[in-house]
Formats: structure tokens, C-alpha cells, sequence
């Protein structure tokens, strides 16, 4: 078996790569015995269809994240041990599934573990951003910081979720009873009125005719469609967890021009955060870039971040292998990266960058969540005087033949 796994070196250097043996524990042994500090061993046995699809449905709900990391970061802030605070929000915390995750972590940190592997155990409870963060947290040692980072960063993202849902609750009503309206027109009104039509011999339009064959052909095979239509999206659900499936989904969503306005502004926040984070702790740009490769939330700049970190190891600048991938980088990245190299202030580079990227994410969110709406009732609209137009002009086909 192939194990994936993160250590450092005494030297403090971050090392991710893969080893083969038998079990998790051989894994760890080997890594031991070559002096690493181990941060995470992870199995590369792919899920089953059913463990994907499970999974789906074990998910903890925002709000829950949100509460248990703003409390944690309270707690954190006034002084108490990690595996208090923990034992604390253990106690406070409804959902069950999260409450049984605090348990586990409370216990595995008891025992030796640091945050990040303790989290880690926990991978399909807490998203892999958390963990690299806690992992961060640890090479800092700036544990405080990086959880008041995290409850920020939830509550954003919680604001963002929230007011999207907001505006779809009342296009998404109407948008299920056109559905539901639809479907008995197509399979119940339809193939009815079209026997009436062919009876007194009335030219049907071209999209009259082609509501009335698929309304024929649902009133048929209904069962049929409703048995592929689940299997497709349980079909999409299986390989977006995939890794290529995830590899699709990432470059959509920096390629696809509406996509790319709001992903590449909130990843280049969280880049800019992290490594403001990571150089304020001390460590180097390097390894930095090694820890924030992770934290992306991207698989393709993940590889591209790694390649950074490798450029920079080599002696090239970090603002000239920025300049080097302009399709991943906005001009701006680079330029103020360059001025913080020039004038020793990095970390205040990293900073401002990030604050202008949160800033550009929350604008585009909030200019497409005014979209959303009208064109969801525009395109409702169109189909609606689709459907009655498909019914009533033949209707006035039919009556001007009976006078």
C-alpha cells in the first residue's frame, strides 16, 4: 500500500512525498526511522463509490463549523491549553458527529498528537484548509492568531453561503413549482389536447410538437428517466470526489470567466494571509510556500505553489517565479511582492495583498448574488410563456377553424 505523508526534518523542513508498506504503523516506522517528525500519514487506497457517497451525507453544517471555531479561538485567546479548550466546546457543542470529532482530538492531543495530526485523524470532518492551518499554527507557533484567522475566515465564508441561500429561497420555490406544473402539463394535459388537435387537423407549431413528443415519451418512460437521472448525479458525486474529478472542478473554476472572477480573488486572499501568517512566524519563504501549496484549496496551484517553493530554494526570486505564471497570478501579485522584497517588508506586502483580494472577492460575490435572482425569474419567464404559448396559439388555431 501507498502512503502519503508530511514531516519535517530536525532541520525544520517541510517534506511531503509518498512510501509503501504494509500498514499505516510500518508507514510510520519507516518515516521514524529516517529521524522525520511526522505531520500526517495518509492512505492512497481510493474510497469505494459507497464511501464517497456516504460521505456526501456526513458533512457538518456550516453554522456548526463556524460556532466551534470562533469558540475555539475565544478560548485560545484567553489562555487555555488547546486540549481544555477542547474538552470545554466538547461539552457546548449539539451537532454529534462534530462533538465526537472534539472527542477524538481531545483524546489523540492527550496522548502526544499535535492539532494538525489530531485534526488530521479527523480529515472528513474538517476541511483540508483547517488542517494546514493547524499545521501552520505549529511551525509558528502562532496557534492564537491562526485560529481568530480561521473564525474570521468561517464567518465570511458563513455571510457569503448565507446570503446566497437568501436570495435563492424564493426563485427556488417558484423554480420547483414550474417544475412540478410542467411535468403534469407534459405528461398528463398534453398528449390529451394533442389527440384533439390531430383529430380537427391543426398545424401545430415546431416546439408544440416537440413539448407533445417529450410530454408523450415521460408519460411512458418516466420511471425509466427518474432511475437515470439518479444514477447520473450519483454518477457526477462519485467523480467529482475523485482526484482527476476534483482536478476538473479546480480548473473550471479559475478558467470558466464568471468562476475565475471569484475564485482567483479568494485565493490570492488566502494566499496572502497565510504567508503574512507563516514569515511573521519566522519561517522561511520556502517552506512557507510548501505549507501554503495546501491551503489553496486548488489542486492546480498547489502544484504550481510547490514549484514556487522549488524556484525559490534554487535562488530565483519570489516575485520573478510569480511573474512566471501570469495564468495563475494576477500583475498585481508579483509587483507588490517585488516592493516587499526590495524594501524588507514582505510581510506587510503579503498583507496588503490580501486585504485588496478579500475586498475584490466580496465585491463580485455581492454583484453576483444580485444577478442571481432576476436572471433565474428571467429565465422562468421565457419558459413559462414557452409552455402556455406551445398550448394556447394552437388553441386559437383550433377555434378560428370551428368558426
Amino acid at each position: 500500500m501507498k502512503f502519503k505523508y508530511q514531516a519535517k526534518t530536525k532541520d525544520g523542513e517541510l517534506q511531503v512525498g509518498l512510501v509503501e508498506a504494509g500498514s499505516r504503523d510500518a508507514a510510520v516506522g519507516i518515516l521514524t526511522s529516517h529521524d522525520l517528525f511526522i505531520l500526517s500519514v495518509e492512505s492512497e487506497e481510493k474510497q469505494g463509490i459507497s464511501d464517497r457517497i456516504s460521505s456526501l451525507f456526513n458533512r457538518i453544517r456550516r453554522k456548526d463549523m463556524l460556532i466551534f471555531t470562533r469558540q475555539l479561538a475565544t478560548l485560545l485567546e484567553a489562555r487555555l491549553s488547546l486540549s481544555d479548550a477542547l474538552k470545554t466546546l466538547r461539552d457546548q457543542t449539539e451537532n454529534k458527529l462534530l462533538r465526537e470529532a472534539i472527542v477524538q482530538m481531545a483524546e489523540d492531543i492527550d496522548s502526544g498528537l499535535s492539532f494538525s495530526q489530531a485534526m488530521g485523524r479527523q480529515g472528513t470532518v474538517f476541511p483540508q484548509f483547517y488542517i494546514e492551518m493547524a499545521r501552520a499554527a505549529e511551525v509558528t507557533g502562532n496557534l492564537n492568531e491562526i485560529a481568530g484567522f480561521l473564525a474570521d475566515y468561517a464567518e465570511k465564508e458563513g455571510a457569503l453561503a448565507g446570503k446566497i441561500s437568501s436570495a435563492l429561497i424564493y426563485p427556488g420555490i417558484v423554480l420547483a413549482l414550474f417544475v412540478g406544473v410542467a411535468a403534469i402539463l407534459l405528461t398528463v394535459v398534453f398528449p390529451s389536447i394533442g389527440t384533439v388537435f390531430a383529430e380537427n387537423g391543426v398545424q401545430l407549431p415546431w416546439y408544440t410538437q416537440a413539448l407533445l413528443s417529450t410530454g408523450n415519451f415521460l408519460s411512458h418512460w418516466w420511471i425509466v428517466m427518474v432511475g437515470i437521472l439518479v444514477i447520473v448525479v450519483l454518477g457526477v458525486a462519485n467523480y467529482v470526489n475523485t482526484e482527476e474529478g476534483r482536478a476538473e472542478v479546480d480548473e473550471a473554476r479559475i478558467r470558466l470567466p464568471i468562476l475565475k472572477k471569484l475564485s482567483v480573488p479568494v485565493i490570492m486572499a488566502r494566499f496572502g494571509n497565510a504567508a503574512a501568517l507563516l514569515v511573521h512566524g519566522g519561517v522561511p519563504i520556502a517552506q512557507s510556500l510548501e505549507i501554503i501549496s495546501s491551503m489553496t484549496g486548488n489542486v492546480l496551484y498547489e502544484d504550481v505553489i510547490h514549484d514556487i517553493a522549488n524556484d525559490v530554494r534554487q535562488g530565483k526570486l519570489l516575485s520573478e517565479s510569480i511573474a512566471a505564471r501570469p495564468e495563475f497570478f494576477p500583475p498585481l501579485v508579483w509587483q507588490m511582492v517585488a516592493v516587499g522584497e526590495s524594501t524588507g517588508k514582505t510581510e506587510d506586502m503579503f498583507r496588503r495583498l490580501s486585504g485588496i483580494y478579500s475586498h475584490e472577492a466580496d465585491e463580485v460575490s455581492n454583484n453576483l448574488v444580485d444577478l442571481i435572482q432576476p436572471i433565474l425569474m428571467i429565465g422562468m419567464g421565457l419558459m413559462v410563456g414557452l409552455l402556455f404559448a406551445s398550448i394556447l396559439i394552437p388553441i386559437y388555431s383550433l377555434t378560428a377553424n370551428i368558426h
